[in-house]
């Protein structure tokens, strides 16, 4: 493996620091390092990381290793050596990292129905449902009350529906009873007890 300049030279250049030398041992290793992880990278974790995720965390080990702790190679084949066992590691570091959520994750194709989280949305029938109710209330209240009841159904607190139309709170409770008493009546549901709650 060579370059400009074979790697056993440009070797003594890295370990006295010289970032060219750096870049172009990278350059000379990168292609060989990414195979050892893509070989062993699995499909399903390649959504999670690649190969240059692994590779360039090595290269940053590699020169804090120079910088820092002094590391020396005597030549190429032991520093081809060192960074693929560390390679490795640093694989399976990445590898531990996802293991969660590699035991948890399913395709979606994989899931059956009930498996799948309950939509907080209301179901289409449920959308009608509260329209023909919302409609039944509206018939049967008086036209005064219409705005109540208008509000009541945006999810607005019968306390702010009094400040809003200058009412008193416990005007509103009894307006919204009389109605619920009036609709659970014609549904043939006499004996429900209803209320307006905030």
């Amino acid at each position: 493996m060579t370059q400009e300049a074979p790697l056993d030279s440009l070797l003594d250049k890295l370990c006295n620091g010289d970032p060219a030398a750096a870049q172009s041992v990278f350059v000379a290793f990168e292609p060989y390092l990414r195979m050892v992880v893509r070989k062993r990278l699995p499909p399903r974790l390649r959504a999670k990381f690649d190969s240059m995720d692994v590779v360039q965390s090595v290269w940053a080990d590699l020169l804090r290793g120079f910088r820092e702790a002094g590391w020396r190679f005597s030549d190429e084949a032991h520093l081809r050596a060192f960074l693929v066992k560390l390679t490795r590691h640093r694989f399976i570091d990445r590898i531990r990292r996802h293991r969660t959520a590699l035991k948890k994750e399913r395709p979606l194709g994989e899931m059956v129905q009930a498996d799948e989280p309950a939509s907080q949305q209301p179901s289409p029938s449920e959308l009608v449902q509260a329209d023909e109710l919302r409609d039944r209330m509206l018939a049967l209240c008086s036209p005064s009350h219409r705005e109540i009841v208008r509000l009541k159904m945006e999810g607005i607190p019968v306390s702010e529906i009094a400040v809003r139309l200058g009412m008193h709170v416990g005007s509103v409770h009894r307006v919204l009873h009389d109605l619920a008493c009036r609709v659970a009546l014609e549904r043939g549901d006499p004996g429900r007890k209803t209320g307006a709650k905030d």
